[in-house]
């Protein structure tokens, strides 16, 4: 297969790593200081991390007995023999090793903190597959995916630039969580059987398709309430009305979702999934520019 590793690097989910980092430096520069280094330490940090992730849950899903001939999904780099389980196990610790290396000039900014904030972001994505309780076997993922695609690179990007942690980066936080968490829904959403017979409990395999179809939507109007809420804290109520375009394309991909139901056809909604928190990302900067 041409572009093996760009396939496994799952380039649908990175939207996930990236857009929290690009608000949180819009929302820094937003509040008056722009360290171009630091952010752009901390994009490639949480690219590397999110593809060394992407990579380790290939191998060790495959390890583990999880990526069958009965999946769904995209297919899988190492179970479709495209690339051998020795040879992404080699490319996880060097996706990791160039991570750290890229944090490492966050030190300078945020100091010697960052270098617990990036362990555990190392850490957790690898428990995340793999380790004696993997996270994303037994309901936790939805709680990491909050946690380390919203709060945690939200809350540091800025930190790095101003060293605070204001109301405004804990919103912003929790939008950009609550929108990944979608990305990771219409994934269990659609393997909701396989996970089932492999012994992989996810939240919707233990609460059903009813509490997945109805996480996926309520999300998307948390985002959107904690959207307004931000700007109207900015005395800017009026922009927060720019959610209602992002509401039109999350309730458009969620009734398609809920359409298709079951099978392959479910592989779309993951790239509308990500498509659409590049929209709330952009229409969150454009609504920051137009405050400024």
């Amino acid at each position: 297969m041409k572009n093996k590793w760009i396939h496994a690097a799952r380039p649908k989910t990175l939207t996930a790593a990236s857009m929290p980092v690009l608000t949180a430096t819009a929302l820094a520069w937003f509040d008056g200081t722009f360290k171009p280094i630091a952010a752009l330490s901390c994009i490639a940090f949480a690219l590397l991390a999110q593809i060394a992730a992407n990579f380790a849950n290939d191998y060790f899903d495959f390890k583990g007995g999880i990526d069958t001939d009965e999946r769904l999904g995209p297919a899988r780099a190492v179970a479709s023999g495209w690339i051998t389980p020795k040879a992404m196990l080699r490319a996880t610790f060097l996706m990791l090793v160039l991570a750290c290396l890229c944090g490492l000039a966050l030190i300078l900014y945020g100091g010697w903190t960052m270098i617990w904030v990036g362990l555990a972001c190392i850490v957790f994505a690898v428990l995340y597959s793999t380790g004696p309780y993997p996270l994303s076997r037994y309901g936790m993922g939805d709680i990491f995916v909050l946690v380390f695609f919203g709060f945690v690179p939200v809350l540091f990007t800025y930190y790095v630039q101003i060293n605070s942690f204001p109301i405004s980066a804990w919103l912003l936080g929790g939008m950009m969580g609550l929108l990944s968490i979608n990305i990771l829904i219409t994934n269990n959403y659609r393997d909701i059987e396989t996970d089932r017979k492999t012994n992989k409990y996810t939240s919707i395999v233990l609460l059903g398709k009813g509490f997945g179809k109805w996480l996926y939507f309520s999300t998307g109007v948390a985002a959107s309430t904690l959207f307004c809420l931000f700007f109207w804290l900015q005395n800017a109520p009026f922009v927060g009305s720019l959610s209602v375009l992002f509401l039109v394309l999350h309730i458009t991909t969620w009734r398609e979702m809920i359409r298709i139901d079951r099978g392959r056809e479910l592989n779309k909604i993951l790239g509308l999934t990500s498509r659409n928190l590049l929209v709330f990302a952009i229409l969150y900067v454009f609504g920051m520019w137009l405050v400024k």
